[in-house]
């Protein structure tokens, strides 16, 4: 696993400059991003919960037109490298760090395949989008009640065939400034309980666009790096904390040296 480097700052690089251009940038955020985005994301949910009734699959594609369009609203470069790696009709159980709630649009925007979220219960609770997140086949769990979260995953498994596929944020939740996290084992259980290969995904450059617990935005890049699958079954459950470790691994080698520098949870804030 690895772990933090002491030769690194103790902030990201270049933060404090971001930190003025985003003081300059707010009044764009809450003048136009934020309504915006708000109509944008209730007619996309809309679209998606009436298109469920007819076609599935144009309920999952209004999902990626809506990561677009975010990112468009939010001027946002986005470069995707390792499409080959998806193969179609292959299910996965994907993994990715996850730096920042602008994670979310981009990899929906950006990663044309069928695939289900892991999602905090909470997020049920917004309007509109937390109903149509339901409609189109996202996954709710309970984080505080593992019995609950694991029924949710059970019901889920039949539905992951065809090329359909799940993807996860192991960390659990969004890092508080860009580093990784450890993982949980959750999407690593399914993969080996399934036998479905998992699919590491590296996030660069989100945390920097939107920090991992503030609403301070600014435009900018990221990439999105899609690795060659993982076998689990060369593990096997009793190589389960080692398959943790190497996907991680794989994950980091996507990253920035800040990036995939370790957060303990015990830092985490």
């Amino acid at each position: 696993m690895s772990e933090v480097n002491p030769n690194l700052p103790a902030t990201p690089p270049g933060e404090r400059c971001r930190n003025v251009l985003r003081t300059i940038y707010q009044p764009w955020v809450w003048l136009f991003f934020m309504p915006v985005f708000g109509v944008w994301t209730a007619f996309m949910s809309l679209a998606a919960m009436a298109w469920s009734f007819v076609n599935k699959r144009i309920a999952v594609l209004t999902g990626n037109a809506w990561g677009r369009g975010v990112c468009w609203i939010n001027p946002t470069r986005v470069r995707v490298v390792g499409k080959e790696n998806l193969v179609p009709g292959v299910s996965y159980v994907m993994v990715s760090n996850h730096q920042s709630h602008f994670d979310v649009p981009i990899l929906m925007g950006h990663i044309w395949r069928e695939f289900q979220w892991v999602m905090k219960k909470e997020l049920r609770k917004v309007p509109i989008f937390g109903p149509a997140c339901e409609r189109i086949g996202h996954i709710y769990i309970d984080r505080k009640d593992r019995e609950k979260a694991v029924a949710a995953l059970n019901a889920a498994r039949p539905r992951l065939v065809g090329g359909v596929s799940v993807l996860f944020f192991p960390e659990g939740t969004r890092s508080a400034d860009g580093r990784m996290r450890e993982f949980k084992k959750g999407a690593f259980v399914m993969a080996l309980d399934l036998d479905l290969p998992i699919l590491p995904i590296s996030v660069s450059g989100t945390n920097a666009i939107l920090p991992g617990r503030s609403f301070r935005l600014l435009p900018g890049k990221a990439l999105v790096t899609i690795h060659p699958a993982v076998d689990p079954k060369a593990y096997g459950h009793e190589g389960r904390d080692r398959l943790m470790a190497d996907v991680r691994n794989i994950i980091a080698s996507g990253l920035t040296d800040w990036e995939r520098s370790w957060q303990p949870d015990s830092e985490a804030k």
